[in-house]
C-alpha cells in the first residue's frame, strides 16, 4: 500500500515536469515565432526603402535623357545599372547582409548620379554660352553704330543725338540657374529643384561718347508666373512705375565691361519651372531683354 502511493506521487511529480517542460518549450517557440515575423516585417521594410530609392534615381536619370537633345551614353549605362539592380533586389533573399550590400550600391550609384547630371547640365549651358557668343560681334556693330550716329550730328538736332548716343548699351544678356558649394564654386544648371541662385550676365559695351564714372543698371528677372523676383523694389520716372529685381551698380571707363548679377531663391519654395524673362533698364529705357527655361 505504502508501495503503490510512493509510485503514484512519483508519476505525477513526473508528469508535473513534462507539463512545465512543454509549456516552457511552446512559449519558447512562439517567441521565436514573432521575433522572426518582426525581423521578416523590417527587412522587407528596409527592402522596399531601397527599393523606392533606387526607383526615385531612375526616374531622375529618365528625366535627364529626355532632357537630353544629344545622347549621353554615361547616363544611359548608369541608368541601365540601376534597373539591374533593381532586377536583382526583386529575387533576392531577405537577409541583413543582402540588404545591406544593396544600400551600399545604391549610396555608389546615387554618388555617380550626382556627379553625371551635374556634368550633363553643365555641358548643356556651355553649348548655350557657345551659341550666346555670337553675340560678342554685336559689341562692334554698336561701336560702328554709335560712330555713324556720331556723323549724323552734322545733319540732325544735335543736342538730342548727343543724348542717345552716350547712352549705355548692353550686349550678350544671359540668365541661368547655378548650383553653389559650401566652397563658393558655381555650377550651371537647367533644373529649377536644383538651383540656388539666378546667375545674369551681360557686357557693358564701350562707347567713347558716354561719360566715364559710377553708372548703374537696372534688372529684372521674371518668373514663370509673372513674379518679379529679388528685392522687387520700384523706382518713379515721371509717368512711369519700373518694377526691379536688382539694381547693378559699376564703374565705367569706356570700354567693354563684363557683369554678372544673382538673386537667391525664395526663402520658402525653390525657382517655379518654365520661361523667365531678363530686362536690363537704363533709366527707365529697356536696352536689352533675353529669356531662357528652368526644367
Amino acid at each position: 500500500m505504502e508501495g503503490s502511493q510512493k509510485s503514484n506521487t512519483g508519476l505525477k511529480v513526473g508528469l508535473a515536469i513534462l507539463v512545465v517542460l512543454f509549456l516552457s518549450t511552446a512559449f519558447y517557440t512562439s517567441k521565436l515565432y514573432i521575433e522572426k515575423k518582426e525581423s521578416e516585417n523590417l527587412l522587407m521594410s528596409e527592402k522596399q526603402q531601397v527599393m523606392n530609392d533606387l526607383n526615385n534615381l531612375a526616374k531622375d536619370y529618365d528625366e535627364a535623357i529626355a532632357e537630353s537633345e544629344v545622347q549621353n551614353d554615361e547616363i544611359i549605362a548608369a541608368r541601365a545599372r540601376i534597373q539591374g539592380l533593381m532586377d536583382s533586389l526583386k529575387i533576392s533573399q531577405n537577409s541583413v547582409g543582402s540588404l545591406w550590400r544593396y544600400k551600399k550600391k545604391y549610396l555608389a550609384l546615387q554618388e555617380e548620379m550626382d556627379i553625371l547630371l551635374t556634368e550633363n547640365d553643365r555641358l548643356k549651358v556651355e553649348n548655350e554660352y557657345l551659341a550666346s557668343s555670337l553675340d560678342s560681334t554685336n559689341v562692334q556693330l554698336a561701336e560702328r553704330t554709335m560712330f555713324t550716329d556720331s556723323l549724323l550730328v552734322q545733319n540732325t538736332q544735335l543736342a538730342g543725338v548727343v543724348k542717345d548716343a552716350a547712352a549705355l548699351q548692353t550686349v550678350g544678356l544671359l540668365g541661368m540657374g547655378v548650383i553653389e558649394r559650401s566652397s563658393g564654386k558655381q555650377i550651371p544648371t537647367e533644373r529649377a529643384r536644383r538651383s540656388d541662385k539666378i546667375k545674369v550676365c551681360f557686357t557693358v559695351a564701350k562707347n567713347t561718347l558716354t561719360e566715364s564714372g559710377d553708372k548703374e543698371l537696372y534688372v529684372q528677372v521674371i518668373d514663370p508666373l509673372n513674379n518679379v523676383l529679388g528685392s522687387n523694389d520700384q523706382v518713379q520716372f515721371e509717368d512711369q512705375v519700373l518694377n526691379y529685381s536688382l539694381i547693378s551698380r559699376f564703374n565705367y571707363e569706356n570700354r567693354n565691361l563684363n557683369i554678372c548679377e544673382y538673386i537667391d531663391e525664395l526663402e520658402e519654395s525653390k525657382f517655379e519651372k518654365g520661361r523667365y524673362r531678363v530686362n536690363v533698364f537704363s533709366d527707365k529705357a529697356l536696352i536689352s531683354s533675353s529669356e531662357f527655361t528652368l526644367r
